[in-house]
């Protein structure tokens, strides 16, 4: 195939073959890592022989191939698990039970998800709008008074840590003012208005990180392409500035634009540690960090997976993307 359909096509294959390296990097990674498995499932308290019944519980006995085969039939599949008294199916996609609560990995991701999906693709849509308006408006007033402001404003902004402009915020706005109530996750489906005015802080603060990065990427690639033959070929023509920023330089800057958000959005989605610890938003996160804590194997699995799934989708979208604002990249 060629054109457009089959640079998605490639694209869609080659997603698909990264989230299969993906899954075989991690699954050896902590399932041969130094340790006893089954003496952490069972606990410091079990006996050698409870440890033995664990280690054939999890199959640790078999190859790592066949355990790995196992995991991915699991998630194709669906998979079923002995608890000692009755048999539990797992479906598709099964990653596993919890070492600690015995949980299905899958219900306890698709539980903490919609809160960090709700605070990523929020504060994503403010990012853009404040980084990139800052950007553009810095490269347009060049030179000037105004864009030196911006510039340390955002230089300001790259330096201050996640948690301490949200505790600002917090105290100021919550505290001081009494602007909005100290955020509480409420979910999208039970209240609409409550979800957005609760995650209203949350979205500020990691947006505003996030908009002082943009807002120097955004600086430096308008300026490159302002800097370029057609540019100065469209003033020279009497092209007014306006449609030159918008509808030329903005679009030829575009692509380290979209890589750099595929990669933003897809990390925060595991990585917003700080702001959902700081707001008390239960998150995929806040859940990694206890399950790292406790050791439970299958659910930090579970959640570096998920992740991984987002960051590679989020850069496959971004690939498209790229052949929407410059047709010639389908030609790559």
């Amino acid at each position: 195939m060629s054109g457009f359909g089959g640079f998605v096509l490639r694209r869609l294959v080659g997603t698909v073959i990264t989230l299969l390296a993906i899954s075989v990097i991690v699954y050896v990674v902590f399932f041969v890592t130094p340790g006893n498995v089954a003496q952490i499932t069972c606990g410091p308290r079990c006996s050698p022989e409870q440890v033995h019944q664990v280690a054939q519980q999890l199959r640790l006995d078999d190859p790592l191939y066949v355990r790995y085969w196992h995991f991915l039939q699991g998630i194709l599949v669906g998979q079923d698990y002995s608890t000692g008294t009755s048999v539990e199916h797992c479906s598709a996609p099964c990653l596993g039970l919890s070492y600690q609560g015995g949980q299905q990995v899958t219900q306890l991701i698709f539980a903490k998800l919609p809160v960090s999906l709700s605070l990523v693709f929020g504060a994503m849509i403010l990012w853009l709008i404040l980084g990139v308006g800052t950007g553009v408006l810095s490269a347009w007033r060049r030179g000037r008074i105004s864009e030196r402001v911006l510039t340390g404003v955002t230089l300001a902004g790259v330096a201050t840590p996640v948690f301490v402009i949200g505790l600002v915020l917090m105290i100021i706005v919550c505290g001081q003012l009494r602007l909005l109530p100290f955020p509480q996750y409420v979910a999208l489906t039970d209240d609409p208005e409550q979800w957005a005015w609760n995650l209203l802080l949350p979205w500020l603060s990691l947006a505003l990180i996030e908009a002082a990065t943009f807002a120097r990427l955004t600086r430096a690639s308008m300026l490159e392409t302002l800097a370029e033959d057609h540019i100065r070929t469209f003033r020279a023509y009497g092209v007014g500035e306006r449609s030159i920023i918008g509808r030329h330089a903005l679009r030829g800057a575009c692509a380290p634009i979209i890589a750099l958000n595929a990669n933003n959005v897809g990390g925060a989605i595991g990585g917003a540690v700080l702001t959902e610890t700081l707001f008390g938003l239960p998150g995929i996160g806040q859940e990694l960090v206890h399950a790292v804590n406790v050791v439970d194997l299958p659910v930090v699995v579970g959640m570096v997976l998920v992740v991984g799934f987002f960051v590679v989708i989020a850069n496959a979208v971004a690939d498209v993307l790229y052949a929407v604002a410059d047709r010639r990249v389908v030609l790559a």
